[in-house]
């Protein structure tokens, strides 16, 4: 290619410079404020004079580009012409020759594709900051220079100009905040997790697992979370909730909601008064942050989960038929909002039952509407059997959840098991109704040593549940009022004992004085059982409970 025609072909501003310092200007326009280009560009004194554009050499410009620049001629690109940074960058190539077979360099690159492009469409293509094998990132830049008999033609035989600056500099900058992005994120997820159980409480009477998705690529942590706690007597709270927002701070009210959620538990509250607690916590911790949370509290005796919302999802069951039903109500707005009275829900969960507590994560979408997410989670959650490990992935799977996804997803499931057979016969319980009297304390020693020795309990434990029987009904009839029951339950791990009666003042353990003659019921239930406790139940009675923990084998 002729490199006077080329540089002829240069930018419209350029070439109208140039023409402007060869064209003579009017006498009767010179009054117009227009300076001569001939007149500008006169010299001074020693000093050169400045060459017009069409008067300076393409060629020794281009040699003195610092970057590499090549001129590709033909469908083949046969090679017109590379400048010294481009030999110095990769050798020497012979002129006439196809790119193919003397640019090696840019085949490795995958530009001579693009080179084609640039030819059949007439416009500019680049590339952006690819390592090239001297070892250095550099952009290229493709950009047509057509024939005059091509424009007229459209023969696609034009010539192209590789312009490739060196952005090794910048690529390697760009790396390394990279790799700082990617350890700040690996660290935000490990701080997270942290914050979660690192090993879920696995009650007797269920089966529970739970997931965490971090959500995106950034650094900021959220605050999603969740919970299990057993609270004794066979009873057990789960949690799930998610603090607004993203970062450091979020994580660290999610950190304290959590922590304050399981001291609240071993008061062994109804749901609501522990989101009563938990809201105003919340507005003690950040006034401006607010959390959605739901807790439920599971019995075994009752069948069905407790729960309270504030501001949350509603839980999901699906029972053993398979019918996904969904707990709406009662629901309050979210954690550190202030002045709103919490309500407890109830949902059934009997045997054969799944339940799924969740983040907004799992079924939120800026394309469609919430309800929308929650129904495709019905739809998935009646068809997911199997383990609650399984059926925790299915339902995130179908969700669509990804390492890209962009908001955190925790998932809750438990599975309250039907047991039949041999599993079923470790799972029992016998209850008996007192009427109070002298012939109460007699009359439940008897149930209990019947009811223990049915189930063939070793000599030993059968003594210790008959006395701690014998003691929780003594302690509910000096103390309580009626309507009074003993109730024995067994699981595949313990033996639980507990005693229900009509008033709501809840015993405490005390050291008794040799005089006197009462207050060591509690302490002896203290001290054979492995484990006790009290709690109000919604009628305004109360229960004491009791656990043996089954020797094994």
């Amino acid at each position: 290619m002729n490199f006077t025609r080329w540089s002829a072909r240069l930018p419209g501003t350029q070439r109208r410079a140039a023409a402007r310092t060869d064209t003579p200007v009017s006498p009767d326009r010179r009054g117009e404020g227009s300076v001569p280009a001939a007149r500008a560009e006169q010299p001074t004194g020693d000093t050169p004079p400045v060459p017009a554009v069409d008067q300076l050499p393409a060629r020794d410009v281009l040699d003195r580009v610092p970057a590499l620049v090549a001129l590709v001629h033909g469908p083949d690109h046969r090679i017109a012409y590379v400048n010294d940074a481009y030999t110095t960058a990769f050798g020497t190539r012979p002129t006439g020759a196809p790119a193919r077979e003397a640019l090696p360099e840019l085949s490795e690159l995958g530009l001579l594709p693009l080179l084609d492009q640039v030819l059949r469409s007439g416009k500019p293509r680049t590339l952006k900051s690819r390592k090239a094998v001297d070892g250095r990132s550099y952009t290229f830049t493709c950009t047509p220079v057509a024939e005059d008999g091509d424009r007229d033609t459209g023969s696609g035989t034009g010539s192209v100009l590789v312009f490739a600056t060196d952005v090794t500099d910048h690529a390697e900058a760009a790396e390394r905040l990279r790799a700082s992005e990617r350890r700040q994120r690996e660290t935000a997820v490990t701080l997270q997790r942290s914050l979660l159980p690192q090993e879920l409480e696995q009650p007797d009477d269920l089966r529970i697992a739970a997931t965490y998705q971090p959500g995106g690529t950034e650094a900021a942590v959220g605050g999603d979370w969740y919970d299990v706690i057993t609270l004794g007597g066979g009873r057990t709270a789960l949690v799930i909730g998610d603090v607004m927002g993203r970062g450091v701070r979020a994580a660290a009210v999610m950190g304290q909601l959590r922590t304050a959620v399981r001291a609240y538990a071993r008061l062994d509250l109804p749901p609501h008064e522990v989101l009563q607690l938990l809201d105003g916590l919340a507005t003690e911790i950040d006034a401006n942050q607010i959390a959605t949370c739901v807790y439920a509290v599971h019995d075994p005796n009752e069948g069905r989960l407790v729960y309270a919302s504030a501001g949350h999802l509603p839980i999901l069951v699906r029972d053993e038929s398979g019918t996904v039903s969904r707990a709406d109500e009662p629901t309050g707005p979210p954690l550190g909002t202030g002045g709103w009275i919490h309500t407890s829900g109830a949902i059934a969960l009997g045997p054969g039952s799944t339940a799924v507590l969740y983040t907004d994560g799992l079924v939120e979408r800026r394309d469609e509407d919430l309800d929308e997410g929650i129904a495709a989670l019905e739809r998935a959650l009646a068809g997911a059997t199997g383990t609650p490990q399984v059926v925790c992935d299915r339902l995130v799977r179908s969700a669509g959840v990804t390492a890209d996804h962009d908001d955190d997803v925790a998932v809750l499931v438990l599975q309250h098991p039907a047991r039949t057979g041999p599993a079923g016969d470790l799972f029992r319980n016998a209850a008996l109704e007192l009427l109070g009297g002298v012939e109460a304390a007699p009359r439940a020693r008897a149930f209990a040593s019947g009811v223990l020795t049915s189930w063939r309990f070793p000599a030993e434990l059968h003594d210790l549940g008959v006395l701690a029987a014998s003691e929780l009904v003594a302690n509910s009839l000096q103390h309580g009022t009626p309507p009074m029951r003993l109730r024995l339950r067994r699981t595949d791990r313990r033996l639980i004992i507990e005693v229900t009666d009509g008033d709501d003042h809840l015993p405490r353990r005390r050291r008794a004085e040799p005089g006197d003659e009462s207050g060591r019921g509690i302490a002896i239930v203290a001290t054979i059982a492995s484990n006790w406790g009290s709690r109000r139940t919604p009628g305004g009675g109360k229960a004491v409970w009791c656990e043996f923990v089954l020797p094994k084998g």
